[in-house]
């Protein structure tokens, strides 16, 4: 028996309104009534999955949630913190010099809003998307003491295609490097991901590896996808999370997370 559901949101519980349908919510009530655990597992910030967390009333104390791809993994009231692994000023500097190198466009996310050195059409869509407002200055500038959760590089997704070969080996192995769009590229600490942040969870509630499943879509996903004893993809996944996924499901705008609920739970 299944005993917890980690769910990513973008791509996947969220359709392209940025919506969770009511089939969706219906079945999510029903795994709560069941004492089944469900755990949104999102590249968003805290704020960013908030309003999610009060729709679906994932408040009760054994509710977890996933943020910043695994960087912060929490209680969803904030009592009990099972990992914090922000970065630092000091490596939005070292990737902001390795961005010029690049010539692409790059912001750092804090825990309140979205730091850019130049203002782009990439960081409005995060900022949109998460609702946190956009603070445009120099890096330089910027207080020792700032939080650096992560750090993006965000661009046009064929001049992501073009710079991601290029990137230095000495960053691929100091960072967790992980494509959760196709104009998102995240740097996150190497110790990190959202299967470290769902395994966490799972610990703690005293639950194994094969009584989990994880659905995603996005290259972001694979790690959580890979760790879980039913790994999902979503049919609008990316081919390399199919090719992880033990089992393909529909399609974010055709409840396909409600779908996966049906067939292997309810």
């Amino acid at each position: 028996m299944y005993k917890l559901l980690a769910i990513d949101m973008d791509g996947t519980l969220l359709n392209e309104k940025k919506e969770i349908s009511n089939r969706c919510k219906a079945d999510i009530r029903k795994l709560q009534e069941k004492g089944i655990s469900v755990v949104l597992a999102t590249g968003r910030p805290f704020d960013g999955v908030l309003p999610y967390i009060n729709e679906l009333e994932l408040f009760n104390e054994n509710d977890f949630v996933v943020v910043y791809n695994g960087a912060l993994v929490q209680s969803t009231n904030g009592k009990k913190v099972l990992i914090d692994r922000p970065l630092s000023i000091t490596s939005y500097k070292e990737l902001y010099k390795v961005s010029n190198e690049l010539d692409v466009n790059i912001h750092a996310l804090t825990e309140t809003s979205v730091l850019t050195p130049r203002n782009n059409p990439y960081t409005h869509v995060e900022s949109s998307i998460n609702k946190i407002p956009v603070i445009e200055g120099n890096i330089e500038d910027i207080d020792e003491s700032t939080n650096i959760v992560k750090v993006m590089f965000i661009d046009d997704p064929k001049k992501l295609d073009k710079i991601i070969p290029l990137i230095p080996q000495w960053v691929k192995e100091k960072y967790n490097i992980l494509r959760s769009a196709p104009i998102f590229l995240e740097f996150l600490d190497k110790g990190v991901d959202k299967g470290v942040g769902v395994s966490l969870i799972a610990k703690e509630l005293g639950i194994e590896a094969k009584e989990v499943i994880c659905i995603g879509d996005a290259e972001n996903d694979i790690a959580m996808i890979k760790y879980a004893g039913l790994g999902v993809a979503m049919a609008n996944a990316t081919d390399d999370a199919k090719s992880v996924a033990d089992y393909i499901t529909l399609s974010n705008e055709e409840d396909g997370v409600a779908h996966v609920i049906e067939k292997f739970i309810l």
